[in-house]
């Protein structure tokens, strides 16, 4: 008996020592997987968010790029490089002060060929340009050397940083005249990148931090600099007084990144995206240091937990082939102990699927959010609308009812006189009359409701008449003939009838507002069929889309109307796409045709 007690106790340190070795390596081994794993999500989440910035990013410059090409254009201008002294400086001054504010631009100037301020959108300021002297500037070598140029450094009398977009202005026999220059400051997309919480900063093709939601690393550099490199950026200003001191950042080989200072300190996942066009790379620290650690820790929990139950199972065996007499016993504490650690778990999935629901409660919340904030600026749109056409639906409800006075007054003179069949006639006339202008305000009121966005078969010759009926007055008004062919009645689409209505009458309103001075005004309704797709085309004999607009039509705040917004058709566009259908601009000799396809209802 004593000899098996020994026995046995060898074979419980050997039992040990095995599983003590097991558990030591499984834990090792699924920390480093789970770091791994942690590592690339890490990673691929950055690049992801860093993509994103890097498209915020882009879109901005091209908003901005185009003022110059634009403005080099621009007669006042073209007459003030030709003839200082002619020009009135004054009214240009105006002008791109009033641009400047429009498109968000820090400033806006023109300088001539010897790099001498004639004009800037600051000129009432204490600090305006005009009159200093900008020849130093690369903008302005390179630009009137190459025809443009795009430049960062800081301002020479405001002290902020900027991107300085510059075009060379030709006179008609193609020699240079000067340079037009647009100054861009990112104070507010550097606001929108810090809201995420994610270290982000731009450089350029030498390393230098241009752009940052971190002030401090601003004009640091993201790699080291010769001596050259320094006296070249110091003498065109690129960073003022800068040191250009190397970027805090401890690089790991896996992609990762310590910061050692100015943000909290900690482990980040690096991404980049290249701007090629213009020499920027965007950089991006997505903090991965506690999500690591917690998947290392999860890991290695449930590895552990692994190990231990595996090694309670062969106890058990081994206790049962150790002590026959007591296996009943054994094998209860050994359930025991297994239900206690599957409670524990259950517990915890209990946890994480009350987190995920949760999760998932938070994002519907979201999506009914961002519909919620849809609806409201397609009822802004449509009320907007409205108010433009608020007078001509004044006037033809106004006829009605002076033609109802006028034969209320009839038929009571009618009675007086005993006349009842005129009487009669009088009193038909005013109930027809009444008809129309219950008309009118039932589709005033229909159509200025809010609407839900679900889609059912609407007939659409009664969709493109309710829009007709609220233009009306104004095409009557402007003098703009009509030319419609009705749709078959039994014709439909899937489709809202208000929101198809405010997509017609959109369409329409610009219709007539590019035919404003245009002789002979003609807008064209026309309804077709192609397979299972119904065709809506609004075409116009006015002046057409400008081509540098075309380009950007569908996209927010662009347009060439005088008092635009450029709103309208982004949220027409937006309202098509939503029944499953599509809305664009179609190429035509002459003026502008938008073409609405949507699916033909069973």
């Amino acid at each position: 008996m004593g000899r098996i007690l020994v026995g046995d106790a060898g074979q419980w340190r050997v039992f040990t020592a095995v599983w003590l070795g097991l558990a030591i390596l499984a834990v090792f081994l699924a920390g480093e997987a789970a770091r791994r794993d942690a590592e690339a999500a890490a990673l691929r989440q950055a690049s992801t968010a860093g993509a994103l910035h890097a498209a915020v990013l882009r879109s901005e410059l091209e908003r901005h790029r185009s003022l110059p090409l634009v403005l080099a254009q621009d007669p006042d201008l073209l007459a003030l490089l030709e003839s200082p002294e002619r020009s009135d400086v004054d009214r240009l001054n105006a002008k791109f002060e009033r641009l400047a504010d429009e498109v968000r631009a820090a400033a806006i100037y023109v300088l001539n060929a010897d790099g001498i301020a004639l004009a800037a959108s600051n000129w009432r300021e204490p600090t305006s340009f005009v009159g200093t002297d900008y020849r130093f500037r690369p903008y302005h070598e390179d630009a009137m050397r190459a025809g443009q140029a795009a430049f960062f450094a800081l301002g020479t009398v405001s002290g902020r940083p900027g991107l300085y977009l510059s075009r060379r202005v030709d006179d008609a026999a193609g020699q240079p005249l000067g340079v037009i220059v647009a100054k861009v400051e990112f104070d507010a997309l550097e606001a929108d990148w810090r809201k995420s919480g994610e270290p982000t900063w731009v450089a350029d093709d030498n390393g230098v931090v241009l752009i940052t939601t971190v002030p401090e690393w601003r004009f640091h550099t993201t790699k080291p600099l010769t001596p050259d490199e320094r006296r070249r950026l110091a003498a065109e200003q690129t960073s003022g007084a800068a040191l250009l001191a190397d970027l805090p950042l401890q690089p790991r080989p896996s992609g990762l990144v310590r910061v050692a200072a100015n943000i909290p300190s900690g482990l980040y996942a690096s991404a980049t995206d290249t701007l090629p066009d213009i020499g920027w790379t965007v950089h991006l620290l997505a903090p991965a240091g506690e999500a690591i650690d917690r998947a290392v820790a999860t890991a290695r929990m449930l590895a552990l937990l692994s190990v231990a139950l595996l090694a309670g199972l062969t106890g058990v065996l081994l206790r049962r082939r150790q002590r026959a007499a007591i296996r009943a016993v054994e094998a209860k504490s050994a359930r025991i102990e297994l239900e206690q650690r599957i409670d524990a778990r259950t517990t915890e999935l209990r946890a994480a699927n009350a987190r995920l629901n949760h999760e998932i409660e938070e994002r519907q919340r979201a999506e009914k959010s961002r519909q919620s904030l849809q609806d409201d600026l397609i009822q802004a749109n449509k009320l907007a609308t409205l108010g433009q056409i608020a007078a001509g639906v004044a006037h033809e409800i106004n006829q009605p009812i002076a033609a109802i006075r006028t034969h209320a007054d009839t038929a009571a003179l009618y009675l007086e006189t005993e006349d009842n069949p005129a009487a009669r006639r009088s009193l038909a006339s005013i109930a027809g009359l009444t008809e129309r202008v219950g008309a009118i305000t039932d589709e005033l009121r229909a159509f200025s409701r809010k609407t839900r966005s679900e889609t059912v078969a609407v007939g659409v010759e009664a969709a493109l008449e309710g829009a007709l009926l609220l233009v009306g007055a104004r095409m009557r008004e402007t003098g703009v003939r009509l030319v419609h062919q009705p749709a078959p009645p039994d014709l439909a689409v899937m489709a809202e009838r208000n929101r198809l209505e405010q997509v017609v009458l959109n369409l329409l309103q610009n219709a007539i507002e590019a035919l404003r001075d245009t002789p002979d005004p003609t807008i064209s309704l026309e309804v077709g069929t192609k397979g299972r797709r119904v065709v809506i085309r609004v075409a116009d004999n006015g002046p057409g889309v400008a081509p540098e607009v075309r380009e950007r039509l569908f996209t927010p705040f662009t347009t060439d109307k005088r008092d635009g917004v450029g709103l309208g058709l982004v949220i027409s566009r937006d309202i098509v796409a939503g029944f499953g259908g599509e809305l664009t601009l179609e190429p035509t000799p002459r003026g502008a045709a938008f073409v609405v396809r949507l699916m033909r209802a069973k």
